[in-house]
């Protein structure tokens, strides 16, 4: 929760997957909150009302994974709402002169997203670029807590991708501080 609200606020593609690996804890904790409270929530020192709202918030988000039917697999639909507002951003920002920059980055960033949707069968994915996007970095991140290797190629494409990511995420706090000129 704590590094939730903290990365919400400095960095939506960090939120992101961070929410990510928060699915795929609870799914390993079986959506148990007390498996939750021992492994998880216990790490941080923080006073009990924190701590309260700490179990609040995985409590809540257990609800939701059973709601929405994400147990085993999938994303929550607040975690697909960021990807939404991220994607209808990036749209905007691509096809806005006022920002060249971000329109040469994305064009250095895809083909390397043409080529993951390509090796993964996905081209006509309705995933979309940004998901494949996250999808790749999380695939990275889920190998590296493996200690497994990775090419340099896949070193190269990743950088890129994720200095991709951290501008659009620069771009949204500022779209939220409503400090952009989009049309």
């Amino acid at each position: 929760m704590i590094i939730a609200q903290q990365k919400r606020k400095e960095n939506m593609a960090e939120y992101l997957l961070y929410m990510w690996q928060v699915e795929d804890i609870m799914r390993a904790c079986n959506l148990d909150i007390d498996i939750i409270e021992r492994n998880v929530i216990a790490q941080y020192q923080v006073d009990d009302d924190t701590r309260a709202q700490m179990r609040e918030w995985w409590e809540s988000l257990i609800k939701m994974m059973e709601l929405e039917n994400v147990k085993e697999s999938g994303h929550l639909q607040i975690n697909k709402n960021v990807i939404i507002r991220l994607t209808d951003l990036h749209l905007q920002l691509v096809k806005n002169d006022k920002y060249p920059a971000y329109g040469a980055d994305y064009y250095r960033t895809l083909p390397f997203i043409v080529e993951l949707r390509a090796k993964h069968g996905n081209v006509e994915d309705a995933a979309g670029e940004l998901e494949t996007c996250f999808n790749a970095l999380y695939g990275m991140l889920l190998l590296k807590l493996q200690g497994k290797e990775v090419s340099k190629e896949t070193e190269t494409a990743m950088a890129q991708i994720s200095h991709f990511l951290g501008l659009l995420s620069a771009y949204y706090v500022k779209y939220e501080a409503d400090e952009l000129e989009l049309d």
